[in-house]
């Protein structure tokens, strides 16, 4: 058999990892009961990285109407962490109010996350999404040279929180507001039911859709 190396959606995070940031001694358990939205960055003082963390505070209040906190993460020291956010809002105007994990010596975090390519030593440009169970409900890679979309990661959270909620799932573009898809039925007494199901409009049986 095949060994699973992480990342994987539904892994456990452990509690028990715990990191230095700029802002105190944090560890997972910490987020516990909680939405988290793990990013990491190739570095300090880089332009794309820059403007990506002014981006995530302007929407910091976005993120916080959907109960989820935002932690960085990158192989820089808390030291490096703090001067870089000073010289954001001394030249951007921007505070940023989250934690940024400061991984180093051990890289901890990012090794856990699989995050360090090899050859490379610096992370790539990860969004993690975390459940309130401490496991991974969303995974995806970034290349180093392009930034990412906040108005795309926030639709995402949008999307896996409503199927968290409402046990159905999106359709492609979805936004909220628009039908989400109903989960077919598995047997063939369902499939007859459901296109007699009130509120829920279908082109087939195993293609329906309906509004929250």
């Amino acid at each position: 058999m095949v060994e699973v190396k992480g990342p994987y959606l539904g892994m456990q995070i452990p509690e028990d990892l715990c990191f230095n940031t700029d802002m105190g001694r944090r560890c997972f358990k910490d987020y516990k009961g909680k939405w988290l939205l793990l990013f990491s960055h190739p570095g300090d003082f880089t332009p794309v990285c820059t403007t990506e963390f002014v981006e995530f505070a302007k929407r910091y209040e976005d993120f916080k109407k959907r109960g989820v906190e935002l932690l960085g993460l990158s192989v820089d020291t808390d030291i490096s962490h703090i001067e870089w956010k000073r010289q954001i809002k001394q030249l951007w105007g921007v505070e940023i109010p989250f934690p940024i994990i400061a991984d180093v010596p051990d890289f901890q975090v990012a090794n856990f996350f699989n995050s360090i390519p090899p050859g490379v030593t610096t992370t790539v440009r990860m969004v993690a999404l975390i459940d309130p169970d401490l496991k991974l409900a969303w995974f995806a890679l970034y290349p180093l040279s392009n930034g990412r979309n906040i108005d795309e990661i926030i639709r995402v959270i949008d999307a896996v929180q409503t199927t968290y909620k409402h046990g159905v799932a999106t359709p492609a573009n979805w936004k909220p507001g628009d039908p989400v898809i109903v989960p077919p039925p598995h047997d063939y007494a369902g499939a007859e039911k459901r296109l007699k199901e009130a509120g829920i409009e279908c082109k087939t049986w195993w293609f329906c859709t309906k509004r929250l």
